[in-house]
């Protein structure tokens, strides 16, 4: 069970890293109902969160966090004195305090850009978490902390980014300018060549070529004609012959 919870925690961050540019120390946001569930459950957050995410790790939280742990009393005392124990980041909320579930979700505004982890028991915070892409979320279930997988909204922002949709203005305009230097960008106005698309054979070409009769040569049959005539004239000149002799 161990292991196959490591595998899923490698996998899960791995994720992180190549799409969101996640790098070590990692910075993990506390609430009041983390540190609340890891005293509970003996959990030592501060020797056992880097074996588990395999990386060093940097523990945080905020006034607000702090402001709101005081202000529960003893029943909370223990989680209290836990949270004092890591580094306090600022926070926009100085002067008006606010809850601590509104301070963590201010921290990670404008995309996370200080690539915050959010370690919350509170399940109202862990689903306005999941609305934010590029947020891991971590809790404690059975007495071991798990970093939950992927939330939809983290992975339709990937693909999104995989099928370039989201490929910002400026790096358009820097890819249209590389063209144009290296003379691949096609000059306004010019229009496209037609291409010749395969067509079938000339018509013309199809027909029968008509045999040519050569000059000085005449059809068979006027030579037949003229053969005919010169062996009449033979027979006439002999019959006129034979009758001079007879009359003689």
């Amino acid at each position: 069970m161990k292991v196959r919870r490591q595998k899923h925690a490698k996998k899960n961050m791995g994720f992180y890293k190549h799409n969101f540019q996640f790098r070590e120390p990692f910075q993990v946001l506390l609430d009041g109902t983390f540190c609340q569930a890891a005293l509970r459950n003996k959990i030592q957050i501060r020797e056992q969160l880097p074996g588990y995410l395999d990386g060093a790790t940097q523990l945080c939280t905020t006034r607000c966090v702090l402001k709101e742990l005081e202000s529960l009393g003893k029943a909370l005392y223990g989680a209290k004195l836990i949270a004092q124990r890591f580094q306090v980041r600022n926070c926009s909320h100085h002067k008006d305090p606010v809850s601590g579930s509104a301070c963590l979700l201010s921290m990670i505004e404008e995309g996370n850009p200080h690539h915050f982890f959010i370690a919350t028991q509170d399940q109202d915070l862990a689903n306005k978490v999941k609305k934010k892409a590029g947020v891991p979320l971590l809790f404690i279930i059975q007495n071991t902390m798990v970093l939950d997988k992927p939330s939809p909204k983290s992975l339709a922002f990937v693909q999104k980014l995989q099928t370039d949709q989201l490929v910002p203005e400026h790096q358009k305009q820097s890819i249209v300018q590389l063209k144009e230097k290296e003379g691949l960008a096609k000059q306004a106005g010019e229009k496209r060549r037609k291409r010749k698309r395969a067509g079938g054979p000339n018509p013309l070409s199809c027909l029968k070529k008509k045999k040519k009769t050569q000059e000085g040569q005449e059809p068979s049959a006027e030579k037949k004609k003229r053969r005919k005539r010169k062996r009449n004239r033979v027979k006439a000149e002999a019959v006129q012959s034979v009758q001079k002799n007879e009359e003689e």
